[in-house]
């Protein structure tokens, strides 16, 4: 049977940007401090208060975002939920471990527990949208968002499924920050800082008007040798009938770690000797699931056919417009490392 072409019909986020909307590709926010937290929306606009009153921030951020793509495709109830989070719900957590120290084992608040795992955040998306269909969760730190769609890129492709709501959703509490800054993860550079992020695509196994690209592939590898790369990177292009000199621009996930950004400074002048570098984390922030964020912003710059110049790692370059295919690259740790192809459709 062939192989059913993937798009991504719509994308929506709450970030450190301005939310639900495209405002950071003309006019973006910048930051210096290390720890930044989501600039949230009116949400008494989009939710009764009762039902505020029981959601945490990433609950509000990941249903309002699902609920956007949904509306803006006509997509009432997707044929599977599938949701990457690297720390889950850690406020609602943290807000039980605490309540559990002070309080001991009586007087516990069971919305909190019940709020506090990874799951949480498919499960309440598929009550919202009555969704009886495949729903899972992905929580593998920084190649969770890659899980996540390659789930459902191969599901789509395979026509198991005709459409799947994707999303990408932590958040950053001020106690894992400093958590995070001890293990060297966060905070150390002045280029890069945290964020959070809450990004949902809806994705679809047709081409239809407005869509913002299409998926072409994905590859991820944990551990891999050099020559591994380049043999993975070889198969993405190989299958997507694509070649290196059609590529436009490659995604990278540089932060301002040192250590971050030398396996990024390696890899690319090997993979991709001559191509221009994008990075997104100098806007978005760095966060287990930012890889959503960078794949939402190159599906953007697909969407409206250029490339805005602040998305350049080099400075000196100009918009870029008329994009053909986007070549995102993720590396978390040395460890895992992904490639995901992006192309304009009917390209």
């Amino acid at each position: 049977m062939a192989k059913k072409e993937v798009y991504i019909w719509a994308a929506g986020q709450i970030s450190v940007q301005s939310p639900l909307s495209e405002a950071w590709m003309t006019e973006p926010l910048c930051y210096r401090e290390p720890y930044v937290q989501a600039i949230d929306p009116d949400y008494k606009q989009y939710f009764a208060p009762n039902t505020l009153r029981r959601l945490g921030k990433i609950l509000r951020r990941a249903l309002l975002t699902s609920r956007r793509v949904m509306e803006e495709t006509g997509i009432a109830c997707p044929d599977a939920i599938i949701t990457a989070t690297g720390l889950g719900c850690i406020e609602n957590t943290e807000i039980f471990l605490d309540a559990l120290i002070r309080e001991g084992e009586e007087l516990l608040k069971p919305t909190h527990f019940m709020q506090s795992t990874h799951n949480t955040i498919g499960s309440l998306i598929a009550i919202d949208s009555s969704c009886h269909g495949y729903n899972t969760t992905y929580a593998h730190k920084g190649i969770s968002f890659e899980c996540a769609l390659s789930d459902a890129f191969l599901q789509l492709s395979n026509g198991r499924i005709a459409t799947a709501l994707t999303g990408a959703h932590d958040e950053m509490t001020p106690d894992y920050f400093v958590l995070l800054k001890r293990m060297g993860y966060l905070g150390h550079a002045p280029n890069g800082f945290s964020g959070e992020t809450a990004v949902s695509l809806l994705l679809g196994g047709h081409k239809r008007e407005n869509a913002l690209c299409r998926l072409q592939g994905i590859e991820f590898l944990y551990r891999p040798e050099k020559d591994d790369l380049q043999q993975s990177l070889g198969r993405l292009l190989q299958q997507s009938q694509c070649r290196m000199e059609d590529i436009d621009a490659v995604m990278t996930g540089y932060n301002g770690q040192e250590a971050n950004d030398r396996v990024y400074t390696e890899n690319c002048a090997r993979l991709f000797p001559g191509k221009r570098l994008l990075h997104y984390k100098h806007l978005f922030g760095e966060s287990y699931t930012a890889s959503g964020l960078g794949v939402y912003a190159a599906a953007a710059c697909l969407g409206r056919q250029s490339i805005p110049a602040h998305l350049f790692f080099h400075p000196g370059n100009r918009e870029q417009q008329g994009v053909r295919h986007l070549l995102f690259y993720n590396q978390f740790e040395n460890k895992n490392h992904s490639f995901i192809l992006l192309s304009a459709c009917g390209k």
